[in-house]
């Protein structure tokens, strides 16, 4: 019989994450944000290829990106609101970690690289929340667009973010949400 490691079990079976309007100051420091780094780069990864990186967003880095985006919204046409909703995120976040998506040429294919650059998400996630700090993870409009993650991000032709996870003090402890019912999302097959 295996030998179950219960607090973890029970972490994961009530992991939250914190809607990234109530997280506030203070974020993780560098110090602290290391092991919540490591933890996130002990992913699945075949061909030990390490096809993603991280680019963190401190103050300065969030200001510049602010002031970006309602040009590019408005580039893109996108309604006045959507660029200013967004920007107001992004203004008001303490710490964000942009997992950029890098897959590697070789013979692993692209999409086992890619999923190895979702797995980091999750992973730098759960473990900031294990380490007592509110998490989310966000992508939306912003981080599909190529030209603006080229330019505030320094993302290269051929990467992608795979997310941008907003760090930082919680303020409110979310409500519980309704969870799938494992019965009706799962398929045993035993021939």
């Amino acid at each position: 019989m295996p030998q179950i490691n219960q607090p973890v079990l029970d972490f994961l079976l009530s992991r939250r994450s914190r809607p990234a309007k109530t997280l506030s100051a203070p974020a993780p420091g560098r110090r602290e944000l290391a092991p919540i780094l490591q933890a996130a780069a002990r992913v699945p990864d075949h061909g030990k290829l390490v096809p993603w990186r991280f680019v963190i967003l401190e103050k300065p880095a969030l200001k510049r990106l602010v002031a970006a985006i309602p040009g590019r919204a408005a580039e893109l046409e996108l309604p006045e609101w959507k660029g200013r909703s967004v920007a107001e995120l992004y203004d008001e976040a303490e710490l964000v970690v942009a997992v950029i998506s890098a897959p590697k040429e070789g013979n692993i294919p692209q999409i086992e690289q890619i999923y190895s650059a979702g797995a980091v998400c999750l992973s730098l996630l759960n473990a900031a929340l294990a380490s007592g700090w509110g998490a989310n993870w966000i992508s939306g409009w912003i981080s599909h667009d190529a030209k603006l993650m080229q330019e505030t991000l320094g993302i290269v032709s051929g990467e992608t973010v795979a997310g941008l996870i907003h760090l930082g003090t919680e303020t409110v402890a979310p409500p519980e949400r309704p969870r799938p019912e494992i019965e009706e999302i799962t398929t045993w097959m035993s021939e």
